[in-house]
């Protein structure tokens, strides 16, 4: 039996244009759009009919990096692939793209495999894997072939975290020389970890242990040294590259300077470095280790730095880098040793809503809100048309989005497995009211209606900007 619904009355937002516009679903595919009251529309009959006058009718978010069930520091991120895809979809994001991670020793393929257990039939919303490489080897870099050819068509490296998942400035090389062959996309953590560990040992041996000093130590200038080295790297071996969660005004100029040359380099940030600071890190009874992340939060002033590079497209895309761990038992691990305090935050949820609030507050304009949460990550991993817009064919990923709703953020109703907020008490104009996936309603005003094991693993094209 075919299934159809028909959205009528919304300004429907893409990352092209803004216009009023009825949509309507078929088997869960976008099947056509059409004016308001025109003939056409009006003739269109349905099982569900789906009232958003006054509304946005709005792509469903693509988060392009997110960290379910990772482990790390001893302890793994407090959601599952249950728990945070469903958060995801009450925040209007329909698409995720997580970390499957190599552990030393191990091939890609073991921990691929892994990743797909942990997903399978555990999700809310659809999902597709980046694969982390943390041992480059002959072995490794073959495999790197084979996953694009299944539609994993992202490999992450980091210049940061020695002795877990860092490469040398070689092992980044042969990856990247790899990804020109194959048309993967390298994406890079891109702060100088040998550095950093020099100045975390001392800060320790100083008694500087407060949460506040693991922003002191990863310096803005340790993260643009290694995002300029990662540009020259890229550079040398005709790859493209990728900069996951840029935080330093000083390292968006080295993309700026790269960019300028026409170099295929492109940049993401994150809700908390564009809303959060250093202040946030230096909250008192230890409260700052709810904010620690990396590269860590920056002050304040770096913010205009990264809300103009978002304006001027030297940054291309927002995701969240989701990674929560509860303060309670998790976070308090670092009591006494910021270094041992889980890095990673809690953002999946909010990251659509507070994107709407920087169209409010006058940062971004509505297209650019979709376009930097929906459009262009489905373009850079892979995705786009299909997702990422509104349009005939593409899955009728759909939220219809109520812009004069107010809601106050807090730990007592967000839907992350985790026991804080990060933005505890910040008021924002805007809510998600209703949320389809592939045309089946998620969210159905303000009421979950999914279920664990409606989204599908998505294998990925290779990135849509280099073609």
């Amino acid at each position: 039996m075919m299934s159809r619904t028909v959205i009528r009355g919304g300004l429907v937002v893409t990352a092209a244009e803004e216009t009023p516009a009825d949509v309507l679903i078929e088997d869960g595919k976008v099947a056509a759009l059409a004016a308001p009251g025109s003939e056409w529309a009006q003739g269109w009959t349905a099982d569900r009919t789906i009232d958003a006058t006054g509304k946005y009718v709005i792509p469903g978010g693509v988060d392009g990096h997110t960290h379910m069930e990772m482990p790390f520091g001893g302890t793994f991120a407090s959601d599952t692939f249950e728990t945070g895809t469903r958060a995801a979809a009450w925040g209007g994001t329909t698409t995720i793209v997580d970390f499957a991670i190599q552990s030393v020793g191990h091939a890609l393929r073991e921990g691929l495999d892994a990743w797909h257990l942990k997903a399978r039939g555990n999700c809310a919303i659809d999902y597709g894997f980046h694969m982390i490489l943390s041992d480059v080897n002959e072995s490794s870099l073959k495999e790197m072939d084979l996953l694009v050819g299944e539609g994993v068509s992202s490999f992450k490296l980091f210049m940061a975290y020695p002795g877990v998942f860092y490469s040398d400035d070689g092992k980044i090389l042969r990856a990247m020389q790899r990804a020109a062959d194959n048309g993967g996309l390298i994406m890079m953590h891109a702060e100088n970890g040998i550095a950093i560990d020099v100045l975390v040992e001392q800060a320790l041996a100083e008694g500087r242990t407060d949460p506040r000093y693991h922003g002191e130590v990863r310096k803005a200038l340790l993260e643009s040294e290694a995002t300029h080295r990662a540009i020259q790297l890229a550079r040398v071996a005709g790859a493209p590259l990728y900069v996951v969660h840029v935080s330093a005004e000083e390292a968006v100029g080295e993309l700026i300077r790269a960019r300028d040359l026409g170099l295929p380099v492109f940049g993401e940030t994150c809700p908390q470095y564009l809303f959060l600071s250093t202040d946030n890190l230096a909250e008192p009874d230890f409260g700052g280790a709810k904010y620690v992340c990396s590269t860590p939060l920056r002050p304040v002033e770096h913010q205009a730095a990264l809300w103009r590079g978002l304006r001027t497209n030297d940054l291309q895309v927002v995701s969240t880098d989701h990674c929560p761990f509860c303060f309670t038992g998790q976070k308090e691990l670092g009591r006494g040793d910021f270094s041992k305090i889980p890095n990673g935050m809690p953002g999946v949820e909010h990251r659509m809503d507070l994107l709407h609030q920087a169209v409010v507050d006058g940062h971004i304009s509505r297209r650019r809100w979709i376009e930097i949460a929906c459009a262009t990550p489905a373009r850079m991993f892979g995705l786009y048309p299909r997702k990422g817009t509104i349009a005939p064919g593409a899955d009728a990923d759909i939220v219809v989005y109520d812009p004069l709703a107010r809601q106050t953020l807090s730990a007592e109703t967000h839907h992350m497995n985790v026991d804080y907020s990060a933005y505890e008490g910040k008021q924002i104009t805007g809510q998600v009211e209703t949320v389809l996936s592939r045309g089946v309603p998620v969210i159905n005003r303000r009421e979950y209606t999914g279920r664990a094991g409606h989204g599908q693993f998505l294998t990925r094209d290779t990135c849509q900007y280099l073609s």
